[in-house]
């Protein structure tokens, strides 16, 4: 009684409350296998699947809400949108790596650095800062001085693979609509990934962004209204930023989550009826759960049946 159990609110992990806990005695038990784990269960044990609670016997071929059991106890992040997220996303597209637990910034100008370790912070509440080091250079043919920020943080490193489409690869990431929350993170978001991957002009006032990412390029043209023409398959591509963009009207504010989806699907391959052998039964446990009524099974959400 008042012990915490996880359960699922949507996408996101949440905690929920015992109030209530019987135990019964059973001649049967399922056993559930799905894509990640087998688990063992009541066979009338309700399972969450997309058209609703099924009980385990009938779950074969269902898919179940499930969750990363590893990851439940991490450090979940209250994400700040602005201009400093923006451009915390921005320069990561541009010359950032995701890792399976980190972000990191590898460049050669300090001043970059700096900026995208304050942002970070500022945007995550994450303590950012710089850390000196030498990387090889193909042009220069030895190791050139630069700098590196890198926070250690899975629940970063999940929501920026989501911004980009699930691949965070400069080659084959999506543009992070995340950005287009309201113009200051939009604002942000060019000036890191034009700081990472362009340059300003010196004779006008604007700016070229420049990558081989030609859909990501393609679709940043079209909501600052410039025109794009990619160049042939194998060279960099350009795009023109002028500074009179806004004046087009072509942004439109879209909101999409900060947050990374913490749920998925499985498949159940197989249910499994077992029966108690000799005279021993299979002890059970039914919890009542306040606020959330479901709770995680190996991460696979399940509510005791009504």
């Amino acid at each position: 009684m008042g012990s915490k159990l996880w359960s699922l609110d949507g996408t996101r992990t949440v905690q929920t409350t015992v109030v209530e806990m019987t135990a019964v005695k059973a001649r049967e038990v399922v056993d559930v296998v799905t894509d990640r784990v087998t688990f063992t269960v009541a066979a009338k044990q309700e399972l969450s699947t997309p058209d609703g609670w099924v009980p385990a016997v009938e779950g074969g071929g269902c898919m179940l809400a499930w969750t990363h059991t590893k990851k439940l106890c991490r450090e979940r992040l209250t994400i700040r949108p602005g201009y400093e997220f923006g451009y915390f996303v921005g320069a990561t597209c541009a010359d950032g790596t995701v890792g399976k637990n980190c972000v990191s910034l590898v460049v050669n100008e300090e001043d970059f650095a700096a900026r995208y370790a304050e942002c970070l912070t500022k945007a995550t509440g994450l303590p950012a800062q710089l850390e000196p080091v030498t990387r090889p250079s193909g042009y220069l043919k030895r190791d050139v001085p630069g700098f590196r920020v890198r926070v250690v943080s899975s629940y970063l490193a999940d929501a920026m693979r989501q911004y980009v489409g699930g691949d965070a690869h400069h080659m084959r990431q999506r543009f992070p609509r995340v950005v287009l929350r309201d113009i200051d993170t939009f604002d942000g978001f060019l000036d890191g990934y034009i700081e990472g991957d362009g340059f300003r002009h010196k004779k006008w006032d604007g700016r070229t962004v420049v990558s081989s990412n030609v859909p990501f390029l393609e679709e940043l043209a079209g909501i600052i209204g410039a025109r794009f023409t990619p160049r042939p398959k194998g060279s960099a591509s350009a795009l023109v930023v002028t500074d009179r963009w806004k004046a087009r009207g072509t942004f439109q504010p879209q909101y999409h989550p900060l947050e990374p989806d913490e749920s998925s699907w499985v498949e159940v391959r197989d249910v499994r009826l077992r029966r108690a052998e000799g005279a021993k039964p299979f002890t059970l446990y039914s919890y009542r759960l306040d606020p959330h009524p479901g709770f995680l099974v190996s991460g696979h959400l399940a509510r005791q049946p009504w």
